[in-house]
C-alpha cells in the first residue's frame, strides 16, 4: 500500500510542477491555487509512505516520478525536445526507480524474515536487576 502511496505522491509532485509553469511565476491565480494544493498534497502522501518505506529509496522514486512526468509532459504539451540522448536519460531515471522498487521489496522480505526470529529481552529473562555504571 505504501507504493501506491508513493506513486501518488510523486503524480501529485508533477501536477504540482507543471501547475507551477502554468502559474508564470505565482502571477496567475488558479494555477497558483492548484500549485499549492498539489504541493500538500505530494508532501502529505510522501509522509505517509515514509512510515514503511526506507527514505532514501521513498525520496528518490518520489522525485523520479515528478521527473518523469514533468519530461513527459513538457514533451507532449509544450514540445520540448525529445532527442534520443534526453530519452536515454529519462529511460535511466526510470530503470533507477524500477531498480530501487525490486531491491526495496528484497530487503523488506530479508527484513520480515529477520523480524520473525525471536529476540528475548532482559525482562523476559528474569534479569531486571538496574545495571551500574
Amino acid at each position: 500500500m505504501a507504493w501506491i502511496i508513493l506513486i501518488v505522491a510523486g503524480l501529485f509532485e508533477t501536477v504540482w510542477a507543471v501547475s507551477m509553469k502554468y502559474s508564470e511565476g505565482f502571477t496567475r491565480l488558479w494555477p497558483s491555487v492548484i500549485t499549492a494544493v498539489a504541493m500538500v498534497i505530494s508532501l502529505y502522501l510522501l509522509a505517509v509512505a515514509l512510515r514503511t518505506l526506507p527514505l532514501g529509496t521513498a525520496y528518490t522514486v518520489w522525485t523520479g516520478i515528478g521527473a518523469l512526468g514533468t519530461v513527459i509532459y513538457g514533451i507532449a504539451v509544450f514540445g520540448e525536445s525529445k532527442d534520443l540522448l534526453k530519452m536515454v536519460f529519462v529511460m535511466m531515471i526510470l530503470g533507477g526507480i524500477v531498480g530501487l522498487k525490486i531491491v526495496s521489496d528484497k530487503e523488506s522480505a530479508r527484513s520480515k524474515t529477520e523480524q520473525g526470529k525471536t529476540v528475548r529481552t532482559e525482562s523476559e529473562t528474569g534479569n531486571n536487576t538496574p545495571r551500574r555504571p
